[in-house]
């Protein structure tokens, strides 16, 4: 049996509160601790779809059923969501205006099968990732198969590159290996996919011919350089401003949100590296497990911080602000493990609540 090294990261953070949570029950005579107030945020938090049991069933709103919800964009029309449902090991397509969710491509099984035709069901094997290009091809990280798999507008799914053998290897197509890929970006303008390999901490690249290189990142670190001489430690997240070409990436067992320009410079943005949910500008502001990141059309970034619960937002300049959330890891309303975000034309934000095992969405 495979192990799904991601889904035991994300959850550890909620079971290492537990054995406190015991001992303090054993003790009667102790004061009952209050929970922290929520941190103060602006944003309006709305269902999309989830009934928020762990499960599998296709349905409008309320009765759609996921299981551990890990990656979300919005496809090329602007009018659905694609969500890469993790456990179900399956993507997932959700009509925004109505909620309605249907399978759009795998099997609940694991398995790594491409569809060679429209209608033949391909299978994953916990896929964490997904972004779309201009045409409406579909990118996913398939994690626990190490590879990068696409997914035609017609439903035609082929591996574009990496094995079901872990690795770190630069070739092309399925000669190359990955460790863990976890997120995925596409550059509309060339065609390339940007890969966030968690357990390489590396940020490599696949051109449209499945040509595979490193962009930065070697072994696990929070080095701040070029290229192979920066680190990464444990990259979850990754989104491309495609204006100026700057890839930003959740650095998430860093604490912070990293910069890596089309030159393969790499510089922390924001975040002091300590665990944290304080705003402020840079290094002075924190986080606490980030694990997604998307770009708006301005430039700012947005930030799903897994164990604060909270959705941030980082300006082109660096400053960080809370949207919605509770900023803490025991307050699980409105969030629940936010793990990816994605955002529309009109800065509307999307959300995978993973544990939450729903789909939502913040006006602004």
């Amino acid at each position: 049996m495979k192990r799904n090294n991601f889904i035991t990261i994300a959850k550890m953070a909620v079971i290492a509160a537990i054995p406190a949570m015991v001992m303090s029950s054993c003790k009667k005579k102790d004061a009952v601790t209050p929970d922290p107030i929520p941190v103060t945020t602006t944003g309006k938090v709305s269902a999309v779809a989830g009934s928020g049991a762990a499960g599998f069933a296709n349905g409008t709103a309320g009765s759609a059923v996921f299981s551990y919800p890990t990656g979300i964009t919005i496809d090329a029309s602007g009018n659905n969501l694609l969500v890469a449902d993790q456990a179900n090991n399956q993507i997932r397509k959700i009509v925004i205006s109505s909620g309605a969710t249907t399978t759009f491509s795998g099997s609940t099984v694991q398995g790594s099968t491409n569809a060679s035709a429209a209608g033949v069901v391909a299978a994953y094997n916990n896929p964490s990732g997904v972004a779309v290009d201009a045409t409406g091809n579909t990118y996913v990280a398939d994690f626990a198969n190490n590879q990068i798999r696409k997914i035609t507008s017609a439903g035609v799914v082929s591996t574009l590159a990496g094995s079901t053998s872990s690795g770190k290897v630069d070739a092309t197509g399925t000669t190359a290996r990955f460790n863990g890929p976890a997120s995925v970006a596409v550059n509309p303008l060339t065609g390339d996919v940007y890969v966030a390999e968690y357990n390489n901490h590396t940020i490599r690249k696949v051109t449209s011919a499945g040509v595979v290189t490193t962009v930065a990142g070697n072994g696990a670190g929070k080095v701040d350089a070029t290229g192979t001489s920066a680190k990464f430690n444990g990259p979850r997240g990754i989104a491309l401003n495609t204006a100026t070409g700057d890839i930003y990436v959740a650095d998430a067992l860093n604490n912070v949100i990293r910069k890596v320009t089309s030159a393969g410079v790499v510089t922390t943005f924001a975040g002091s590296g300590n665990m944290g949910n304080a705003d402020g500008a840079g290094t002075a502001a924190s986080f606490n497990r980030p694990t997604g990141v998307a770009v708006d059309a301005a430039g700012n970034v947005y930030v799903a911080d897994t164990n604060n619960n909270l959705v941030r937002k980082i300006t082109p300049a660096g400053t960080v602000t809370s949207v919605a959330g509770s900023g803490y890891l025991n307050l699980i309303t409105p969030f629940n493990s936010p793990v990816a975000v994605a955002v529309d034309a009109t800065g509307t934000i999307y959300v995978a609540s993973s544990l939450g095992n729903v789909i939502q969405k913040i006006t602004q």
